[in-house]
């Protein structure tokens, strides 16, 4: 190796760890030398930050050996994970609901090394949705949907007509405007609602003629809501009937009709508005009435109030 003119040199030698170390040439021997490494530490949140979907911490240390990862998760100022990790950690962190996450990546040295850090930060936000948003937004407000009774095909992630008049139901139940979309407000509401309580006890069908929605009970315990539409000029007889008449498939216009008194029935039809609309039956959407149908026989309780 040449020198300088004063007899110097330089070189860079790559360490795999703290040492010590010592240089050596012929018969001159330095000192020996310890040194702390400087890991590195690679960190960072994967996955889409909207409600539903799946927000994900990859984090490594690299040498593998240079100590342990100490990973705290706080979310919405409250600490949700804390755990120690060897060399790499992954951790899901859930998009369920929105909120902030703040999430903390320390490196808890070996000797000779340094201790490393990332903080890293997420905001989840709500997403507007309407009629033919898809997703896991969609999804997730489809399970809270049906966690909270109201009628929904399934969590498959396409706001189709059945999300759209889960939806409406909502709205009409919780006094909101029935437009059939979710903005941020909605999201809240839908998050701090409860499952709507029925009027009466047993197992029988309630139909609110205010809230124009129709609550299917079993034990006293609302199992399922739908969106409906009454008599437009308010004709659909108030009371407390029971279903005497039960016609499969189409009985003229009316679908899977279940009448409860002289011609007034509940049924499936094509339109079913957010306000009403019929001659004076029950309209329900046509997915939901076959299933109606066969949920409740001759002599089920209706109540119209």
């Amino acid at each position: 190796m040449r020198t300088g003119a004063g007899g110097r040199f330089r070189m860079l030698v790559r360490l795999a760890g703290s040492g010590p170390y010592r240089a050596r040439s012929r018969s001159v021997v330095s000192p020996l030398l310890s040194v702390a490494v400087r890991p590195v530490l690679a960190a960072a949140l994967a996955g889409t930050r909207t409600v539903g979907g799946e927000l994900r911490l990859r984090a490594r240390v690299r040498p593998a050996g240079a100590g342990v990862l100490q990973v705290r998760v706080v979310r919405n100022g409250r600490l949700t994970y804390e755990a120690l990790h060897r060399g790499r950690a992954g951790v899901e962190l859930g998009a369920g609901s929105a909120g902030s996450f703040r999430v903390s990546v320390r490196l808890v040295p070996h000797a000779g090394f340094r201790a490393v850090s990332r903080i890293l930060t997420a905001t989840i936000h709500e997403p507007r949705l309407a009629m033919g948003s898809t997703g896991p937004s969609v999804a997730a407000l489809e399970r809270r949907l049906a966690e909270l009774r109201y009628a929904v095909r399934g969590a498959d992630g396409v706001y189709g007509l059945d999300t759209y008049e889960a939806v409406l139901a909502f709205q009409k139940v919780n006094g909101l405007a029935r437009t059939g979309r979710v903005d941020a407000s909605l999201w809240r509401a839908i998050a701090r609602a409860g499952v709507p309580k029925a009027r009466y006890g047993g197992d029988h069908l309630e139909v609110s003629k205010s809230q124009q929605v129709l609550y299917a009970v079993r034990g006293g315990q609302v199992e399922r809501v739908i969106h409906v539409s009454t008599g437009a000029t308010g004709n659909t007889p108030v009371g407390r009937w029971q279903v005497y008449r039960k016609v499969p498939g189409f009985d003229w216009v009316l679908y899977y009709p279940m009448y409860f008194l002289r011609g007034f029935a509940i049924h499936g039809y094509p339109s079913v508005p957010a306000y009403p609309a019929s001659h004076g039956c029950v309209r329900v959407p046509m997915w939901i009435a076959t299933r109606l149908y066969a949920e409740n026989p001759y002599g089920q309780a209706v109540y119209v109030y």
